[in-house]
């Protein structure tokens, strides 16, 4: 792979598997151990910082399938950036809307049966995080 594109592809995954490490795995769990917050509060939080990070997750997968795509990756790459891809478009496009549809009922006072489908997110942010780490090790041995 091209040294540029490399070493921008490479910069960005790490940021980004930084940022859901960080987000979905340290902050989210710890924000509903603190004081006072209950489970409306802390989904009203969640849901301003989800709203955030996927924001960033997209313009962050932008950067990646640009420096990748012009910097003529190998297989492993490709396959990698794909995975990363498809991982993240499932999660805002099938699993978040739901998500966002059972925040919205807590919010509103209105009764919402225990859902599973934050699971779904979870298992999808863990596999994430094991192909963007897979990404960015694929990047540095490439460029």
């Amino acid at each position: 792979m091209n040294a540029v594109p490399a070493a921008v592809a490479t910069a960005m995954v790490f940021i980004w598997l930084g940022m859901v490490l960080a987000i979905s795995f340290v902050e989210t769990p710890l924000k509903f151990r603190a004081p006072g917050v209950d489970i409306p509060t802390g989904l009203g939080i969640g849901r301003i910082v989800f709203r955030a990070l996927n924001r960033i997750e997209v313009a962050a997968a932008l950067v990646t399938l640009t420096a990748v795509v012009l910097g003529q990756p190998n297989g492993p790459v490709v396959a990698l950036t794909a995975t990363v891809l498809v991982i993240l478009t499932v999660q805002l496009a099938a699993v978040r809307p739901s998500l966002n549809r059972r925040t919205d009922r807590v919010l509103a006072g209105q009764p919402s049966p225990r859902s599973t489908t934050h699971l779904y997110y979870v298992g999808l942010e863990a596999a994430k995080v094991v192909a963007l780490a897979a990404l960015g090790v694929s990047l540095l041995v490439e460029g």
